[in-house]
């Protein structure tokens, strides 16, 4: 029997070159990767001081305008709610001032307090305070309704704030001795503390169903244009202060 020696093994041409294209693919991988991160990033100059640059907004005087829907503008564009308008008048009569709408749609005397101390911190130069609507139409004690309104009040002189308070008055269907006592609270606070006074912030508005919406409490657009013109009234000659 003749010995036959096994014939060395050739692997197909096609193999080969297959394998040395891989090759060639994972090492332009591995270099790409490489040259995408490249050298280690130079440290960072310090930022600069952004105060050194911008002007702080306390520079502006802030009016807040603390109150409810009446404020808030409830079923209108924002543009069209009274401090929205207080601003344009600002701005026409050369005023520096930045009206801030803090009015809460639904919000009571309690309300406005609970929040007080967040809003205080924009440091505003005066307060306009609509507050107290919709304790009366719930029905609310007076007192308690008072006993809000003056720690507001108080809370926000000692912030430095200068107060403009708007009185309010409710329809008579709670009856007269009620409504008479809610009538007088406004004024009654005003002497007390000695804060300019807004005698009915909705005077030429309420019971006007042509100034009012569907509902009969809030007041359209153009009854808020006369309602900026209440309260710009009052507002005025707390500017020059």
């Amino acid at each position: 029997m003749t010995n036959h020696r096994p014939r060395p093994r050739h692997l197909p041409a096609l193999v080969i070159a297959s394998t040395m294209t891989m090759a060639r693919m994972m090492t332009m991988t591995v270099m790409t990767v490489l040259l995408a991160c490249g050298p280690a990033p130079a440290p960072r100059d310090p930022a600069p001081d952004p105060t050194s640059t911008v002007t702080p907004v306390t520079d502006v005087p802030v009016i807040l305008a603390l109150g409810d829907s009446l404020t808030a503008g409830l079923g209108l564009a924002q543009s069209q709610a009274w401090p929205t308008l207080v601003q344009a008048k600002l701005k026409a009569a050369g005023h520096r001032h930045r009206v801030v709408n803090a009015g809460v749609s639904g919000d009571t005397s309690a309300g406005g307090l609970a929040r007080l101390d967040w809003q205080l911190s924009q440091k505003p130069a005066i307060v306009v305070l609509e507050l107290g609507g919709n304790d009366g139409l719930r029905g609310l004690p007076v007192a308690h309704t008072r006993d809000n309104l003056a720690k507001t009040i108080q809370r926000c002189q000692a912030a430095g704030a200068t107060v403009l308070l708007a009185g309010m008055q409710i329809p008579p269907n709670m009856g007269p001795d009620y409504t008479a006592a809610f009538r007088e609270l406004f004024p009654s606070l005003a002497e007390e503390f000695k804060v300019p006074l807004i005698p009915f912030l909705l005077e030429g508005v309420a019971g006007d169903i042509k100034l009012n919406q569907r509902d009969g409490i809030h007041p359209t657009a153009e009854g808020q244009a006369i309602v900026a013109e209440t309260v710009w009234k009052s507002l005025q000659p707390l500017l020059a202060n």
